[in-house]
């Protein structure tokens, strides 16, 4: 892992003991880093499932909330799983509001097993706000 990563797999691993799953039991930490700040979230579940908001997009949404920079460098989501967990389809749509084709993501595993892909490789021909100019 480089150093980066690293940081990012702390700060994962960190926030993941708080997340709130009664229903899944899948614990997931996500970190992003938006300029030189790396922003956390952890996933929160809610009775109604529709309540239920992602690791990954409460860190983005805490990163905005907090005057971030816009654009994400790297995503790192950690999952208690053996095979790390990808951001779900409605994540990925999130951090392509943010992304660029740098924008790299990591999943990784408590174990420290980690993958990494450039976000064109996980979300090609994503819904971006270019879409709307």
């Amino acid at each position: 892992m480089t150093d980066t990563q690293k940081k990012l797999f702390e700060a994962a691993c960190e926030v993941q003991k708080k997340a709130h799953a009664p229903y899944s039991n899948a614990y997931i930490g996500a970190a992003v880093l938006m300029g030189d700040k790396i922003f956390t979230g952890c996933n929160v579940e809610n009775a109604s499932y529709g309540g239920t908001v992602c690791a990954e997009r409460v860190a983005i949404f805490k990163a905005v909330s907090e005057g971030a920079h816009k654009v994400i460098s790297e995503v790192l989501v950690v999952s208690d799983a053996e095979k790390p967990w990808p951001p779900c389809g409605f994540c990925r749509q999130v951090i392509a509001e943010f992304a660029n084709e740098q924008t790299v993501i990591h999943t990784a595993n408590l174990e420290g097993k980690i993958k990494s892909f450039q976000f064109p490789e996980i979300f090609p021909e994503a819904f971006t706000p270019k879409h709307l100019d």
